[in-house]
């Protein structure tokens, strides 16, 4: 099986690219096992986003996240990517990935 595409919505890769070189390193090597169709190591689904959303939960002292969705064909998308300060994702986090997730959607139905 080829690896899918990465594409990066909205500013989810300077947000990666944000992360200390640890958690890039590791959002990297992640979002590759994604690509090859495999799950990330730690991961959360996120349903509250929409159907096939996933949470890649990046520990390497400060908590990254990254929202991905890969259920099309054609690519992996990456909605969203954060530092998690707190307990519970903040509802603008969600609400973005959301957005970005219609946008996905709707590009889609165009075709």
């Amino acid at each position: 099986m080829a690896d899918k595409a990465l594409l990066w919505l909205g500013s989810s890769r300077e947000a990666v690219r944000s992360f200390s070189p640890e958690g890039r390193r590791e959002a990297g090597y992640q979002l590759r096992q994604v690509q090859a169709g495999a799950m990330p190591d730690e991961w959360k689904a996120l349903p509250t986003v929409g159907a096939g959303v996933y949470e890649i939960r990046v520990h390497v002292g400060p908590e990254y996240r990254i929202l991905y969705v890969a259920k099309f064909e054609e690519a992996v998308y990456v909605l969203h990517a954060f530092e998690k300060r707190t307990q519970q994702t903040r509802e603008t986090d969600v609400t973005l990935a959301r957005r970005r997730l219609a946008a996905v959607v709707a590009q889609r139905k165009r075709r």
